[in-house]
């Protein structure tokens, strides 16, 4: 079986950043899968479920609401080994063109305050699997640490 893509990246040497995980052509239209990572695999411990979650909801409402990307929006979601986020875009980006969204989107995340949007039994299959202090802790984490002044070496998958 062929390995997907996102498997052959090493693992072992890639550090935080805001990388093209892949892009897709569907008819006259291209989609953008962008690789948000945030600790450094197998080096850093992974993230917990409760921040993941809260970031993932506040993430996607950001995202959502965004007046230029609300529309192009497509996914934004946890990697399943915790160590980042996929956020999905219509269009054909590279990673410096979205440096900025991704920079807003996280200091909304840091800066948050009141009820993540949709925790509750109603909205949410797992309300109850939340820390918004721990994803604000998170977010200022990345921010400090990678996003503000990301450099290309952060934006382009290493060899």
């Amino acid at each position: 079986m062929k390995k997907i893509a996102s498997f052959t990246i090493n693992h072992l040497v890639l550090e935080p950043g805001i990388y093209v995980s892949r892009k897709d052509h569907l008819e006259n239209s291209t989609i953008t899968t962008f690789d948000l990572r945030m600790t450094a695999p197998n080096k850093e411990p992974v993230m917990n479920t409760a921040e993941v979650h809260t970031m993932e909801h506040l993430g996607a409402t950001f995202l959502r609401n965004d007046p230029e990307f609300a529309d192009k929006t497509v996914y934004f979601g946890p990697m399943g080994c915790r160590t980042g986020f996929y956020m999905v875009l219509a269009g054909d980006y590279e990673s410096k063109d979205v440096v900025d969204l991704v920079t807003r989107m996280y200091e909304f995340m840091r800066d948050f305050e009141g009820e993540v949007p949709g925790a509750s039994a109603r909205d949410c299959g797992n309300y109850l699997d939340m820390n918004l202090n721990m994803a604000k802790y998170l977010a200022k984490r990345y921010l400090d640490n990678t996003l503000y002044g990301i450099d290309q070496k952060h934006l382009i998958y290493p060899e």
